[in-house]
C-alpha cells in the first residue's frame, strides 16, 4: 500500500539535507548573470547539481520504500558478480555468456533482430554452461527486487540516451544478467532500464536509439509502468507527484530564502 507520509519524509529530508550540505564551486558567468538576474543563476546552479544525484538521493530511496510492502527482497546498489570467499577474486561470468553477450549486442546493433526478453536469457543462459571464468568489473544494480524465485535488476537513468549510451545501457542489462545465471543458469532473472519520467511527456517515450535496444514495457519502463510496477500495479504516479508538489508547498519559504541568500553570493 502506498504510504504518502513515508515518501514525503524521504523527499523532504533529501532536500534539507542538499539545503544544508550544498556549496557551489565557483562559476563566475557574468554574460549568463547579467541576462538573468543573480536569483534566477542560483536556481540553475542548484537545479544542475540536483539533476547529477537526484537518482540516488530521492529516487532510488522513494523506489524502495514503494517495493518494500510488494517484494519479499528490496535492497539498493547491489553486487551481481561472484566473490570467492576470503579473496578478491571477482568472477562475473563465463566466457560463453560473454560470447552470448557479444552475438546479442552485434544483432541488435545492426538490426537483424529485435528486443526481446525470453530470447536473450535463454542465450545467456545456454552460454553460462561452457567456457572458462572471466573477471570484469561490473556496476552495481540500482534496485534489485525479488519475488519468490524471481529476481528483478533495475538500472534507473534520467538522461535522453543518445546511441552509445543506448548500447551500454543494453550491455549493462546483458552483463547483470549473465553474472546471475553463471551461478543458477536457470534463474529467473528480468533486467530493466527505468525512467522515472517521460521527458517526452505527453508524447509516449520515443527515443529511438533505446527502443531499439530494449523491449518495450518489460526491459524499459518509463514514469507510470516503472512507479505502478514497485507499488505490485496499484495506479499511484500521481499520488507520487502530489506527494513531491506537497513538500515543495511545506518548504516553499525556507527554499525561497536559500535561494536569496545564495544568489547574494559574488561567484554567482
Amino acid at each position: 500500500m502506498f504510504d504518502s507520509i513515508a515518501v514525503e519524509g524521504i523527499i523532504e529530508n533529501a532536500l534539507r539535507r542538499k539545503l544544508n550540505t550544498y556549496n557551489p564551486e565557483p562559476a563566475y558567468m557574468p554574460f549568463h548573470t547579467s541576462l538573468l538576474g543573480k536569483d534566477r543563476m542560483a536556481v540553475y546552479s542548484f537545479i544542475q547539481s540536483r539533476n547529477t544525484n537526484f537518482g540516488t538521493a530521492i529516487f532510488e530511496q522513494v523506489a524502495k520504500e514503494i517495493a518494500s510492502g510488494v517484494f519479499e527482497v528490496v535492497e539498493l546498489q547491489r553486487r551481481v558478480d561472484y566473490r570467492i570467499e576470503r579473496r578478491r577474486d571477482s568472477f562475473s561470468f563465463s566466457s560463453g555468456t560473454q560470447d552470448a553477450v557479444t552475438t546479442i549486442m552485434n544483432g541488435l546493433s545492426t538490426a537483424e533482430t529485435a528486443p526481446n526478453h525470453e530470447a536473450e536469457m535463454a542465450r545467456i543462459s545456454e552460454g553460462a554452461q561452457y567456457g572458462q571464468p572471466v573477471k570484469k568489473k561490473l556496476t552495481n544494480v540500482d534496485v534489485f527486487l525479488k519475488d519468490g524465485n524471481k529476481m528483478f535488476l533495475i538500472d534507473l537513468k534520467t538522461v535522453k540516451p543518445n546511441k552509445g549510451n543506448s548500447n551500454e545501457y543494453k550491455r549493462t542489462l546483458l552483463e547483470w544478467a549473465s553474472a546471475v545465471m553463471y551461478r543458477n543458469p536457470d534463474a529467473a532473472v528480468e533486467t530493466i532500464i527505468a525512467m522515472p519520467y517521460n521527458p517526452y511527456h505527453p508524447q509516449p517515450y520515443h527515443r529511438w536509439t533505446l527502443v531499439s535496444m530494449l523491449e518495450n514495457g518489460r526491459q524499459l519502463l518509463v514514469a507510470e509502468e516503472f512507479w505502478n510496477f514497485l507499488a505490485g500495479g496499484e495506479d499511484i504516479y500521481h499520488d507520487l507527484l502530489d506527494c513531491f508538489e506537497r513538500v515543495g508547498i511545506r518548504m516553499r519559504d525556507e527554499i525561497d530564502a536559500y535561494f536569496a541568500e545564495l544568489g547574494n553570493r559574488r561567484y554567482i
